[in-house]
């Protein structure tokens, strides 16, 4: 029996940036749905935009996400660089996220969406922002009280 080598290439390296997940292509556009392009990315970076929330006042919002998508979210926003998180309690350690100055930049975004939204979808609305964040804000909820840092 004759055996004839392999004639397949050697598997060629991707760049860098391929590695790490985040680019399909150089475009903008790709690259930036590639960050925050799922269903739920762009929320969580909305109800961040007025201040530090807790994790239970960012599953309170009113689209409902699941929990298990929440949690992959922060992680994968703070990756990304576009959020940051501060324990604000040690015993059971709990988490504030914020926006970093790049995850605040998508604020114009945002607003780009509403505008659109508003003029080519009827009936919809600009959700108006909550007046506080997490700090001083009441819980209005049993579940929420868990998450609020002790005063």
């Amino acid at each position: 029996m004759q055996v004839t080598p392999s004639r397949t290439k050697p598997k060629e390296r991707k760049p860098e940036s391929e590695a790490r997940g985040f680019q399909r292509s150089r475009c903008a556009v790709a690259c930036t749905l590639d960050l925050v392009g799922d269903k739920w990315s762009l929320l969580v970076i909305r109800d961040l935009l007025p201040g530090n929330a807790t994790y239970g006042e960012l599953q309170n919002s009113r689209e409902g996400v699941p929990t298990n998508i929440l949690a992959d979210r922060l992680k994968r926003l703070e990756a990304a660089g576009l959020i940051a998180k501060s324990a604000y309690h040690e015993h059971p350690v709990r988490y504030a996220y914020g926006l970093t100055e790049k995850g605040r930049a998508l604020g114009d975004v945002l607003g780009a969406f509403v505008r659109w939204g508003k003029k080519h979808i009827p009936g919809t609305l600009a959700l108006e922002r909550p007046q506080q964040s997490v700090r001083g804000r009441k819980p209005t909820r049993k579940q929420d009280r868990k998450s609020e840092p002790p005063r």
